[in-house]
């Protein structure tokens, strides 16, 4: 093993710590669920756990793409122990002391000294994101296909209390919409000329309701219903496209999981797609913000054996043959590639809109890690499956909200303390590299569960200072994912229970709040056949504040900087600008100049820095 390899591994090993945060305020980390039967998935909420005790009723006869769910798995001996989540509160400078009042003198009569007034304390403030009561809104079914569908659903979600609808908007490198990079979806029961999206984002802010338009990142195909328009990536980047591929694949070269195919984040020109479908999203609609779905490898971390992922892999660590399944530096690397992409899709949004709000719908998998134990989470399915480290993302300011696929039910085993325990873990990890506070709501699967269930749990997420969202409008209770009662009749039953005298609907506000400041710097290196894998600092009176790597197309940036001027450090060039009081600034392209040429051969690329630079 070279030295250089060993070098890079644990330099690798340190920015996974880090992640892309601010050096210091704790360790940083870096989720999707599988679809239910040969149709679409959802939201990338989990899939679908099948156990001895309580299996999940046959689908009605129009096939019900699978929202996110619970994995078969074994349960736990002992119950998970629910620690509530500590309280991070927004620190309140003291206010200054007031002089004790005059007091004219009164003949014959001895006032008491009077005592000095304080100002009362001011009220903490509520923890970010604790005011989302969303809803989940899928393309799978009815609710986004014609006009009449998505009035009544606004509709319904004002009449529930709703204040945010998470739509989805691109489901496998497709839009429910006009406006967008990615080609429109080809659905039979898509209204002629409607945009959904556009129309959801007038009616809905018309009753004072947020749009998130939901994305699913990774979805590019499925072989049951593919999109039949010409101009779809599939059909030049898809499976039978020989060396053009963009899918995810097996070692044996296989790309099905169920009837879906996932693009591999480790090619950059896929990579690329996937973003620029997202920005233009907040380019061209005015919606609240974005949440990004399936951002993650599929289950199982038998993924990224393109050819063309491999050879990059090897370039930039210096790596040979083809890494084993569980080699912990070829793991390292995907989950990597994951990051990088919350990263760009984060600072590019962010450079157009500083107040749109980044979203995610991340993995639970699992028994939860007690809160504050990072190295547990690093342990579970979520960090060494799916290769996605959501607590970084948090910590580096890369995600203002993180909605969890919390899809867990209480009857099941011990799922009602896996189901609290992972709240109480994201809560544990809200604090960012600055200083200020990422935000977590608790999404539940209605699907899973009878609607007193659903009530209880949203109950629990909000009193322990989460937000709640709920999945999905389509499916709002277990008795119409079973086909026992129609979605009308489920969303009756889930609204009387939700809107009840103390529960979390009962009193409809709207979620006003703004993101969490983002305040940072994005570019891009040139000049390389390699410009992935390169170490960039960030640098403020001379310290080195924060770490970051490049991507595949050389792209890097940092999200949670403070304000001031900053000077970036990368593979032997210097750049500096300064970071404004919110929002994102892009610099000048630098052109590298490696020492050795790179030749047609992989040779390890050693980063230009390996250790914080002295000024």
């Amino acid at each position: 093993m070279t030295p250089t390899f060993l070098r890079r591994a644990a330099l690798l090993t340190l920015t996974l710590i880090l992640g892309t945060g601010l050096v210091g305020s704790g360790d940083a980390q870096d989720s999707d669920a599988p679809a239910v039967s040969a149709v679409p998935t959802t939201p990338t909420p989990e899939p679908v756990p099948v156990d001895p005790v309580d299996t999940v009723p046959v689908l009605p006869p129009t096939p019900v793409p699978a929202p996110p769910a619970e994995p078969a798995q074994p349960m736990p001996e002992s119950p998970v122990p629910v620690v509530p989540a500590p309280l991070v509160p927004v620190p309140v400078l003291p206010g200054p002391t007031l002089p004790a009042p005059e007091v004219p003198v009164v003949p014959a009569v001895e006032l008491p000294t009077p005592a000095r007034v304080r100002p009362a304390p001011a009220p903490l403030r509520p923890p970010v994101g604790s005011g989302v009561r969303g809803l989940w809104i899928d393309a799978f079914g009815p609710g986004l296909k014609t006009r009449a569908q998505v009035t009544q659903m606004v509709d319904d979600a004002a009449r529930m209390g709703v204040n945010t609808l998470f739509v989805q908007a691109i489901r496998r490198a497709d839009c429910l919409c006009l406006r967008a990079s990615v080609p429109r979806a080809t659905d039979p029961d898509l209204e002629k000329g409607l945009d959904p999206l556009g129309l959801s984002v007038r009616l809905a802010h018309a009753r004072g309701m947020r749009v998130i338009a939901w994305v699913s990142v990774t979805g590019i195909a499925n072989a049951a219903v593919p999109n039949t328009n010409p101009a779809h990536i599939s059909r030049s980047h898809g499976p039978n496209s020989g060396a053009a591929s963009w899918m995810a694949r097996r070692p044996d070269g296989s790309w099905q999981e169920g009837n879906d195919g996932w693009l591999d984040l480790g090619i950059p020109e896929a990579a690329e797609y996937a973003i620029q479908g997202v920005v233009s999203l907040v380019r061209n609609y005015s919606i609240d913000g974005v949440q990004l779905d399936r951002i993650r490898y599929p289950d199982g971390d038998v993924w990224g054996y393109d050819p063309k992922v491999l050879a990059r892999y090897r370039a930039e660590t210096g790596r040979t043959g083809i890494p084993a399944v569980g080699d912990p530096v070829w793991q390292d690397w995907k989950r990597q590639q994951i990051t990088n992409v919350v990263r760009r899709i984060t600072l590019e949004v962010k450079s157009l809109r500083p107040d749109a709000w980044i979203t995610a719908a991340t993995i639970t998998y699992g028994q939860p890690p007690a809160p504050g134990d990072l190295a547990a989470f690093r342990r579970t399915r979520t960090y060494g499956d799916v290769l996605q480290d959501w607590p970084a993302w948090m910590h580096s300011g890369l995600i203002d909200l993180n909605v969890l696929m919390n899809y867990k039910r209480d009857a099941v085993g011990e799922q009602r303390g896996w189901f609290d325990g992972w709240n109480a873990f994201a809560r544990g990890v809200q604090l960012r590299a600055d200083g200020l506070s990422a935000g977590v709501a608790a999404g539940t699967a209605m699907y899973l569960n009878g609607a007193p269930v659903t009530a209880d749990q949203a109950q629990r997420s909000v009193g322990a200072g989460l937000g709640w969202v709920g999945y999905s409008y389509r499916t709002p209770t277990l008795d119409v994912y079973g086909a026992k009662e129609t979605t009308a009749q489920g969303l009756n039953t889930i609204q009387k229970l939700l809107t009840a005298p103390g529960a979390v609907l009962a009193s409809p506000a709207p979620w006003k709040e703004q993101p969490p400041t983002s305040r940072g710097l994005m570019g891009r290196i040139t000049g390389t056949p390699v410009p992935g894998f390169r170490v960039v600092e960030a640098l403020q009176n001379g310290r080195v504040l924060a770490y970051s790597l490049t991507d595949g197309s050389g792209y890097y940036g940092f999200a949670a900087l403070p304000p001031g001027k900053t000077e970036v450090r990368v593979s032997g060039q210097r750049w500096v600008d300064t970071v404004p009081e919110r929002g994102v600034i892009r610099l000048p392209d630098l052109t590298v100049r490696d020492l050795k040429p790179v030749t047609a051969a992989p040779m390890p690329v050693t980063p230009a820095i390996l250790s914080p630079s002295k000024p």
